[in-house]
């Protein structure tokens, strides 16, 4: 493996060190305002969670979830006839974990009946969601023929048919609706020459199509483009040494290139990447194509001229996006499992699109087949489909097909940033470098979505009938406010929809953010205002409730007109849930005189509260049930306490505050034997103080007190004037 990939491959491992929570690096460091969002991997910090635990801690975790799912299964509207299997999962850094569950009924796939169980650090239940609000119990019998809604199905696509699958039930489950449908898979190519692997949901009752769900996601909306895309998996191809190479790219200049030696020569085949591969389809639309070959190790021209050229950038992209994920969000390839995945280039005749179909990523030439649309931040948002697709099962419909696009461009964009290519540099538009609308500008501005004459910077309720190659705009928009902030930072002036200012808090806790939102909470029918509320418990999770993270995130949304309630009560210094405790503020205090505080607190969830104090001057403490704090004060000086309330979850809050101890008064005057003086100091007898020009000798008055001890009760006697 070539130098530069192995260095920032050695953050990237995650080992399990405990039965409840797992070895991972330290938290960054606090945002500062506006803060200039640097390139390279130098600038990503490895993820505070995994979705590759090891295997202890990936058993130990499903069981755990598998037993709360049984134990609280009316919260996850489970009818009988309900199965589960795990889709995926994510174990944060103190061992709490969230588990993606997919449902079936009665053996039927049953959409949008997701659940997502998650677990305490200990491995306890700690709350339960759902992709829909009802159970997904309905009648399996149909009304319908099969060959009627096979009919249906290739009614409903536009565009050439190809092929027509035979139907099969399923339950669609949406709200607080469930349906019986037939489900049937209709094969072509749609009017701009995209290839389309259309999954069509009719009523098995009425006849009536419930959804769409297209296998095909594409950069582009639909422009033009044909072809039929034949499904090629990542096939396993044998193991082979990495041999460093190099690709004279089109867009990203000489590059290093992680290659295979076959022979005397070299193929696009790379090992350290999941044995992902490149291959030239030479304008055909269906099929494999050829690998890439070099006889000098050397791909490309830095032209069209040679077809190896827009290769290297595919496969530079491919390796740089994998590696992104990998180093930075602790995901070992596309699909968590280590594999790579194909890349074809030069698919059919002036192709301006690329697109994403499940298992591979395929360039088309753009217009004139003069501009190969093999641009790095392309293949990092066709790659990051695969990604979003495997945690969420999203698609291209409605407000999801917004998140799904949006989610690709701000990865693609973060893997541009973690290249740091100094010929294609890093920014915030998309394909800025080919061209495709032949006028010299991105296709989408992230800073200031409505540049493209398409796409709104504010969410409204119309949204979800848009392309969601634009309405994907609020989501570029508030993750662009939420990395770099509002007004201009270079990149583009970026407004915001309610004339607020907000900071940034930088692309790399930005991005960890997001994707902890989808690995975690994200559900099959996400829409914006869901995407709110998630990326809020995403941020609570890694850098705490109502902290600067999480107050920028919501200020981000509401930014781009997204707005709702809090979703986790708390303060900064209190763990998500967790109780609220007032500050009393700094206390004063005399030694010897008696005090009493009563601790305020509350919790959310109304439950019983447990009381502790660290710092509590000597002399006082704290009823552990009631949270007063009571007794005297017997030494002086300023002491810094700390009271933490914790509630049965083992949930906490804190609140720390500064009290003061001060002498008790002075010795008294006259002669003799003279009244008792609490001392601030150790005295023993025949020790001598001056006050007011007497000498005083300190002499032990029985009180059970170890003699020399602060604060002992003793009998003074003016020595000097007695």
């Amino acid at each position: 493996m070539e130098i530069r990939r192995a260095a920032r491959l050695l953050t990237a491992a995650l080992a399990c060190v405990s039965a409840s929570a797992i070895a991972l690096p330290a938290a960054t460091a606090a945002p500062t305002p506006h803060p200039a969002p640097t390139a390279g991997p130098g600038a990503f910090a490895a993820a505070p969670y995994t979705a590759d635990p090891a295997p202890a801690v990936r058993s130990r975790v499903v069981d755990a979830a598998q037993k709360a799912l049984v134990a609280h299964a009316s919260a996850a509207h489970k009818a009988d006839g309900d199965a589960f299997s795990v889709r995926n999962l994510v174990v944060d850094r103190d061992g709490a974990a969230a588990v993606r569950f997919d449902r079936t009924y009665k053996g039927l796939p049953a959409y949008g009946g997701d659940v997502i169980v998650h677990l305490k650090k200990d491995g306890t239940y700690a709350s339960l969601a759902t992709g829909s609000q009802a159970s997904g119990a309905v009648s399996t019998e149909p009304q319908l023929p099969a060959s009627s809604a096979t009919k249906v199905s290739a009614g409903a696509f536009e565009g050439h048919v190809d092929s027509v699958s035979a139907s099969h039930l399923a339950v669609q489950m949406a709200g607080t609706d469930a349906t019986l449908v037939w489900e049937t898979v209709v094969s072509g190519t749609r009017p701009d020459r995209t290839p389309s692997r259309l999954h069509v949901l009719v009523d098995a009752r009425t006849g009536k199509v419930v959804r769409t769900k297209d296998e095909v996601s594409t950069f582009a909306a639909e422009g033009a483009a044909h072809a039929t895309a034949s499904k090629v998996g990542a096939a396993a191809r044998a193991a082979a040494p990495t041999v460093a190479g190099t690709g004279q790219s089109i867009y990203s200049g000489r590059v290093s290139l992680d290659v295979t030696q076959s022979g005397s020569g070299y193929s696009m085949t790379d090992p350290s990447h999941g044995n992902g591969y490149t291959t030239d389809l030479n304008h055909a639309t269906n099929g494999t194509g050829s690998v890439f070959t070099s006889s000098s190790g050397t791909f490309g021209n830095g032209s069209t001229s040679d077809p190896a050229s827009a290769g290297a950038d595919a496969h530079y992209g491919a390796a740089e996006t994998f590696d992104y994920y990998k180093n930075v969000q602790g995901r070992n390839g596309i699909f968590g499992d280590g594999r790579g995945v194909p890349s074809r280039t030069h698919y059919g005749n002036a192709y301006v699109n690329a697109f994403w179909d499940g298992t591979q990523m395929t360039y088309g030439d753009g217009q004139s087949n003069a501009r190969p649309l093999v641009e790095l931040d392309v293949a990092g948002h066709e790659m990051s489909h695969g990604v979003s697709g495997a945690l969420t099962g999203w698609d291209e419909t409605g407000e999801t097909g917004g998140m799904n696009e949006g989610t690709s461009d701000i990865f693609g964009t973060m893997v541009e940033f973690y290249a740091n290519n100094p010929v294609d540099t890093p920014d915030y538009t998309m394909g800025e470098l080919i061209n495709i609308n032949g006028d010299g500008r991105p296709l989408r501005y992230m800073y200031n979505p409505s540049l493209d004459g398409r796409s709104p910077n504010c969410w409204n309720s119309s949204n979800g009938s848009l392309d969601p190659h634009y309405s994907m705009g609020p989501l570029n928009h508030w993750f662009f406010l939420a990395a770099v902030g509002s007004g201009d930072h270079g990149y583009g002036n970026s407004p915001t929809c309610n004339n607020s200012t907000v900071t940034g808090l930088g692309n790399d806790k930005a991005a960890k953010i997001w994707y902890k939102a989808l690995a975690s909470y994200a559900n099959s029918s996400e829409d914006y205002h869901q995407a709110r509320i998630d990326s809020l418990k995403a941020a609570a999770d890694l850098y705490g409730t109502h902290c600067t993270e999480y107050n920028t995130v919501d200020a981000a949304w509401a930014a781009v007109s997204v707005t709702g309630a809090d979703p986790v009560p708390g303060s900064c210094n209190s763990q998500p849930g967790s109780p609220s405790v007032t500050n009393p503020g700094n206390q004063n205090g005399t030694v010897g005189t008696a005090v009493s505080l009563q601790i305020q607190a509350s919790d959310p969830g109304g439950k019983t509260l447990t009381y502790s104090a660290t710092g509590l001057p000597a002399g006082l403490s704290i009823n552990s049930s009631t949270g007063l704090v009571t007794g005297t004060p017997t030494t002086a000086g300023t002491a810094s306490v700390t009271v933490t309330v914790k509630n049965t979850d083992n949930a906490t809050g804190t609140a720390s505050f500064t009290w003061t101890i001060t002498g008790g008064g002075n010795p008294p005057g006259g002669c003799g034997n003279l009244p008792a003086w609490s001392a601030s100091s150790s005295y023993v007898p025949g020790d001598q103080v001056s006050y007011n020009g007497h000498k005083w000798s300190s002499q032990w008055y029985s009180t059970g007190a170890e003699p020399g001890a602060p604060g002992s009760w003793a009998v003074w006697k003016d020595a000097g004037a007695c």
